[in-house]
């Protein structure tokens, strides 16, 4: 059992190694555009929401 563990640990070192990392500069726009992605989809779900609950209150 410990060396199955041991093995799987090496075993993701190595993958590790592979990985091709972002450099700053990708790093920063992505992590920009995912800011704006979600500030997005946050102000649609909310006007949706804001839309929504009026319609059901003039239901009811």
């Amino acid at each position: 059992m410990i060396k199955k563990i041991s093995r799987f640990f090496r075993e993701v070192i190595s993958e590790v190694k592979k990985v091709t990392w972002p450099g700053k500069k990708e790093l920063i726009a992505s992590t920009i555009a995912v800011i704006i992605l979600v500030v997005c989809i946050a102000f649609y779900i909310g006007l949706v929401d804001f839309i929504l609950s009026r319609l059901i209150g003039l239901v009811l």
